[in-house]
């Protein structure tokens, strides 16, 4: 695919998608192509672009157009064409799947190694810092307006962690750069949308660093939060953002691993490497995926049954690594 304005040959209905439990890349990259399809719609031939995702943190509200996605899936709209971006697997797209499997044509667009290429048409290239990265690619440079560009940018921002993961190409700082020269507040986008924290949000991570434990002679670090913890704070999913990156930033570990609880003894898992550890294969054994330095997946069990089954894994590699 050479630009997304090719694949739209006598599409009128549109609709965009993202992965469940969406984040600041999925995110930025629908509403950024949302945008980009209705301030274009009258040249592209288009008559209707719906974007669907589950809800997703306040922070992302600085975005314009993000207060136009649909979170309910109550209706049972046909469209042309299928737009799935920054998810893997098409098990992934929740109950946006029914739009999916009624439309007339399918695109695939993201990043992730572990994508299983499941659409029509399959965009996925694995050495771009984020699916916003690659959206940047598909569009119309001189289109990109400034509202384009802000959503570009975050998303970008949150993939790379501002920046700093090994994703960080020399092409996804000067795509950077052009976004930078849209007349975007840079600074305020990271701040609010990464940084900024709730008093509540503070209060979660604090806990959970506390409580986090280290494992096979301190090369990793883990922290858990139960349904109850969340009850208790009376915290969303949404919350969570971040913990699994503070944690990832303890001197000595080569792995940290964060598990909330989303049902009785099921949890998220998310895992960050910080040297050679591969945890897309693991989270990929577990049915999950991701990219080398940070994927995820969902276990049941205990806690300990959890963090057993992964770390089994993990010094496997460590040993192969020389490390342990």
């Amino acid at each position: 695919m050479e630009k997304i304005n090719a694949e739209l040959t006598g599409v009128k209905k549109i609709v965009i998608a993202g992965h469940i439990r969406p984040d600041g890349d999925c995110v930025g990259s629908c509403t950024a192509l949302y945008l980009y399809l209705k301030q274009n719609m009258q040249r592209l031939g288009l008559e209707q672009v719906d974007v669907y995702l589950e809800n997703f943190g306040v922070e992302f509200n600085i975005l314009t157009g993000s207060d136009e996605i649909k979170h309910s899936y109550e209706t049972d709209e046909s469209y042309d064409l299928f737009i799935s971006l920054d998810c893997g697997s098409i098990d992934r797209l929740g109950n946006a799947i029914k739009y999916f499997d009624t439309a007339k044509k399918t695109i695939n667009i993201d990043h992730h190694i572990s994508n299983n290429n499941f659409a029509d048409v399959n965009h996925v290239v694995v050495d771009a810092s984020s699916t916003c990265e690659v959206i940047f690619t598909l569009l119309e440079e001189e289109l990109i307006t400034k509202e384009i560009a802000e959503a570009l940018y975050v998303g970008i921002v949150h993939d790379t962690g501002v920046f700093k993961h090994n994703n960080t190409k020399e092409k996804t700082m000067m795509i950077a750069g052009k976004l930078i020269s849209r007349g975007i507040d840079f600074s305020s986008l990271i701040d609010e949308s990464f940084y900024a924290k709730t008093y509540l949000q503070n209060q979660v991570l604090g806990r959970c660093l506390m409580e986090s434990i280290l494992v096979l002679n301190g090369k990793v670090v883990f922290a858990a939060i139960s349904r109850r913890m969340l009850d208790f704070y009376g915290a969303a999913f949404s919350d969570l953002d971040g913990i699994i990156d503070q944690l990832r930033v303890t001197k000595g570990t080569e792995v940290a691993i964060f598990l909330y609880e989303t049902d009785f003894h099921e949890y998220k898992v998310s895992m960050r490497a910080n040297g050679d550890v591969n945890v897309s294969k693991i989270a990929c054994y577990f049915g999950g995926g991701g990219h080398i330095r940070a994927a995820g997946c969902t276990m049941r069990g205990s806690v300990h049954d959890v963090i057993n089954n992964l770390t089994f894994h993990i010094e496997a590699q460590l040993q192969e690594l020389g490390v342990m």
